[in-house]
């Protein structure tokens, strides 16, 4: 089978190799779709962390099942699965966070992914198709991680939230947020991606801080209110420190974005703000299951994420363009054709 890994920083190879067996408790599944995300973009750049190379990358993912002996499984079967793989006896996972194990091996992260032909994954982990597509299903991954990210908000309706970056995981928070009735803000730099949010996502306030005072303008927006949930989404460093002071009296920051360095803020304006701060990592099989619902139902319609399709082979050479701002790129998908 062909499968592509980043032999380091900058570099992807197209390479051979036998296609895996799948061991007891355990499937083989032929990958049909792979999507593109933040992770895969900063582990090529050489700034992700919990990374090593070579690593195989890739765990937004839809597949065939292959064989195995999972329960309510067959050959043929459209499915995905949650990439993260957890140890179940740590403190993390006897509270039931098994997103953020303390020994948490993620798929294509930790340990090798889903740029191949051919993947076997534990059966515990497997999620049935519930009639989506493999595009859908391969987008079903960062809308977890966002619908998360809005659980461990805790936001309400008729809240102000401001979601700083409106890539696909940001364009999920704004979605999730949206379902509980808060109204929106976002900020980024692409204006494609700030007309996007506009016209098919009806958000309530858009802000390009190359053109407007962020500060200024938000005082305008929630009559000197400012929002009570600010979120991350960027994972850049300055934009991340720089939000402290975007936060309401009492208001909470989450953490989606990641990035190597440490945060810098002034501890009294945190401290007379009774703020809340706190990340978040992945994402449970609750999060999936309520995603792959708001799927079926139609509240969420992700497809529309999709700008730009590759073919599998073609990933090599193509990669660098996905990066580049000129072409509008929101969701990349990798196709794995016959």
């Amino acid at each position: 089978m062909n499968y592509i890994v980043c032999q380091e920083p900058g570099t992807f190879l197209l390479k051979t190799q036998d296609i895996p067996q799948p061991k007891a408790g355990e499937s083989l599944l032929r990958i049909r779709k792979i999507g593109i995300c933040g992770t895969d973009i900063h582990a090529f750049g050489g700034t992700q962390p919990y990374f090593n190379y070579p690593r195989v990358l890739g765990h937004e993912l839809a597949a065939e099942y292959v064989s195995g002996e999972a329960k309510g499984f067959k050959e043929g079967d459209v499915v995905s699965f949650i990439p993260y793989f957890n140890c179940g006896s740590c403190v993390a996972c006897r509270n039931g966070l098994t997103n953020c194990c303390t020994s948490i091996k993620v798929f294509g992260v930790h340990i090798d992914g889903g740029m191949a032909e051919y993947v076997v994954v534990p059966d515990a982990y497997l999620l049935h198709g519930e009639g989506l597509d493999f595009d859908e299903l391969a987008l079903v991954e960062p809308l977890a991680i966002a619908a998360h990210g809005i659980r461990r908000a805790g936001v309400r309706e008729g809240e102000a939230v401001l979601v700083m970056g409106a890539g696909p995981i940001g364009i999920g928070l704004i979605q999730f947020a949206q379902q509980v009735g808060a109204q929106i803000i976002v900020i980024d730099v692409n204006e494609h991606r700030l007309d996007f949010c506009k016209t098919e996502l009806g958000v309530w306030k858009t802000l390009n801080p190359l053109n407007n005072d962020v500060m200024e303008s938000l005082v305008e927006m929630t009559n000197g209110d400012m929002p009570t949930v600010v979120i991350d989404a960027t994972g850049n460093r300055n934009v991340m420190n720089n939000a402290f002071q975007y936060l309401a009296h009492g208001g909470r920051y989450v953490l989606v974005g990641l990035q190597k360095g440490e945060l810098s803020f002034s501890h009294p304006e945190f401290h007379k703000r009774e703020s809340t701060l706190m990340s978040s990592r992945n994402a449970t099989r609750d999060d999936f299951e309520y995603v792959i619902e708001s799927i079926k139902s139609g509240k969420i319609s992700p497809k529309k994420y999709i700008t730009h399709r590759i073919d599998f082979k073609e990933l090599p050479a193509d990669f660098e363009a996905l990066m580049a701002p000129e072409n509008n790129v929101i969701k990349a998908l990798v196709e794995i054709n016959d």
